[in-house]
């Protein structure tokens, strides 16, 4: 396989996850993010346990680097997650998508200072554009002095998103330590254990199968787009630079702006508008120029 089939499934993770996060925030809203998360992770994990069962006691026994990798990329996806889930429970897709371009700052520093890859100043300045759009997009009010100035999950929004891209970047560099249906497994697996202790604790868990029973059209189309995006992306992520798969698949938050704003009549403000063209069109030559790189 060639870096060229990387971009390609780059391309399929980011249209994977603008359907799925259309279908994360429906189901965050009605079932919650913990009920979400673990249908999300436990449909993973079993969809690749009979792909990956035979390599587990080798991953355990003798990839020890490769282990740690994917135990630090779990707990900060696991944390990423549960902060995306609460933005879009609270938060309109139109606002909160293109704040999660700031994966692509952390994403592409990581790649720069553990694996070398260089950024240029091109894609500097793009970052720069791309952050000032965001901050136009995260603002209702075009005054500084009224309170609530920020739209409804921006700040949450935000820590996501830098946090998903060093999770994004140690899942690529387990997937590239161990292989990438391992990775997505371990950290499915990881994820829903940890959502289904929670649960149980809470005593939801019993409940939370009558939610998914009952909600089974939602759930399903969801379930297989998020982890069709993530298996798409690690493997990418093993095919291509990791700073040119993350800003490729970044170019989700298109496809689920346009569906907050066309489907759901979600409403902006002029200046959040600009904002949001411009961030739309940073995140886009950011990934040409990433890709062309």
């Amino acid at each position: 396989m060639t870096a060229g089939i990387g971009i390609a499934l780059a391309f399929v993770a980011m249209l994977c996850w603008g359907f799925g996060d259309f279908w994360i925030q429906k189901s965050a809203r009605r079932l919650g993010d913990w009920e979400t998360l673990f249908s999300i992770t436990a449909f993973g994990a079993l969809i690749l346990l009979p792909f990956v069962w035979h390599r587990i006691p080798a991953l355990f026994s003798g990839e020890a680097l490769g282990v740690h990798i994917l135990y630090a990329a779990s707990v900060m996806i696991f944390i990423a997650a549960l902060l995306n889930m609460e933005t879009l429970r609270r938060g309109k897709l139109a606002i909160v998508e293109p704040i999660w371009s700031l994966e692509i700052v952390s994403a592409s520093i990581l790649s720069f200072m553990v694996l070398g890859q260089r950024i240029t100043s091109l894609q500097v300045l793009l970052i720069v554009m791309l952050t000032v759009g965001l901050m136009l997009v995260a603002f209702r009010s075009r005054h500084l002095t009224r309170r609530d100035l920020l739209e409804k999950g921006v700040v949450i929004a935000a820590v996501a998103g830098l946090m998903m891209g060093a999770a994004s970047f140690f899942l690529g560099w387990g997937g590239k330590a161990t292989d990438p249906l391992m990775a997505n497994f371990f950290t499915d697996a990881f994820m829903a254990l940890a959502t289904g202790m929670y649960l149980a604790f809470h005593g939801r868990f019993l409940k939370t199968f009558t939610d998914i029973r009952e909600n089974y059209q939602l759930i399903l189309p969801m379930s297989i787009s998020d982890n069709v995006a993530w298996i798409a992306y690690v493997i990418s992520m093993t095919l291509a630079p990791i700073a040119v798969a993350t800003a490729l698949s970044e170019s989700y938050i298109i496809i689920t702006v346009l569906l907050g704003l066309f489907v759901n009549k979600e409403k902006l403000h002029q200046h959040q508008k600009v904002g949001l063209i411009a961030a739309l069109f940073a995140a886009i030559l950011l990934a040409s120029v990433t890709a062309a790189s």
